[in-house]
């Protein structure tokens, strides 16, 4: 197991070693439905700009060197205050290509209800992440959320340097006047806690089990000709995830229902990881996952009921 591990992490990095320059493959869309025309108008190449900015800026420093992460950015502004004021909401949500496939894997899903930010019309976006600006300091946050994700996905630990800077937006925003969001606050998402839970020695053993679990998703989803090579791979590959699952039970003391570090995994990962068990032998890990993911009950209940 140990040496089809480092074939196949060999094989990825000599798969995944190209430069792409730039990180992100982004989509953005804007609604603004329930503003009146003038601020319709103002707004009305705001997609467009955050979409370039998110697509042309390298966050990282350097040259990318593995594929561009898809990921989308919905954005719906509810209110305006007058022309440059505005309050709105965000959905974020990001994938990791599956190694040597055509396949993705759901990283991200949040739902970010509280941003409040100025935008001029044709205001243009420059990219510093030690100055905090209330539009592009919120994507910069995003970014390096979704990159350290990707890294943490390949490496142990690996995308601690890009949850460290998104904790320095943190903390920039928290002094500045548009504050929502980036302070500690209960609700369905919160910049602060959740970044804090991801660099939280309490969760580690979750982020480094983050590497092992998309190994088994690699596994598992390979194309193999030879059904019984196949059927090992898709053994393995739930071992190995089923092996993760045990951890955070094990751990179970540690993972608060309130953590939002796990809550916008299980969002993310609740269905994924439901397809790829749904023909383990042992149904018994249904009620396992119901244990340490109460919100998704309801899902791990129709494959106890179904089996």
């Amino acid at each position: 197991m140990k040496m089809n591990r480092l074939i196949l992490a060999v094989c990825i990095i000599g798969f995944a070693f190209q430069v792409y320059g730039q990180e992100l493959n982004a989509t953005v869309t804007v609604s603004s439905v329930n503003l009146a025309n003038a601020n319709k108008e103002n707004l009305a190449h705001f997609a467009e700009d955050i979409q370039t900015y998110l697509n042309t800026t390298k966050f990282t420093g350097g040259d990318w060197k593995f594929e561009k992460i898809n990921c989308s950015f919905t954005i719906s502004v509810t209110t305006a205050a007058d022309e440059i004021n505005y309050t709105g909401q965000l959905v974020v949500t990001s994938q990791r290509k599956i190694y040597k496939t055509n396949d993705y894997s759901p990283m991200l899903k949040i739902w970010d209800n509280s941003w409040s930010f100025q935008y001029e019309k044709k205001q243009a976006f420059y990219f510093n992440p030690t100055l905090f600006n209330s539009v592009t300091s919120l994507f910069d946050y995003c970014a390096f959320v979704i990159i350290g994700m990707e890294n943490d996905s390949w490496e142990k630990m690996g995308g601690t340097l890009y949850f460290s800077r998104a904790s320095d937006i943190v903390s920039m925003a928290q002094n500045s006047n548009f504050s929502s969001g980036w302070v500690s606050a209960s609700g369905s998402f919160n910049r602060r806690d959740y970044i804090d839970n991801i660099l939280s020695e309490k969760y580690r053993f979750m982020r480094e089990g983050f590497s092992d679990y998309h190994f088994a998703i690699d596994m598992y989803s390979q194309k193999i000709p030879n059904q019984f090579k196949k059927d090992q791979y898709v053994k393995k590959a739930q071992e190995k995830i089923v092996e993760f699952i045990k951890t955070l039970e094990a751990n179970k003391v540690m993972l608060d229902v309130k953590s939002y570090y796990t809550k916008v995994f299980f969002d993310a990962k609740s269905g994924e990881i439901i397809d790829k068990l749904k023909t383990y032998p042992d149904k018994q890990i249904f009620k396992t996952l119901k244990s340490i993911d109460p919100p998704h009950s309801s899902k791990y209940d129709e494959m106890l009921q179904v089996h």
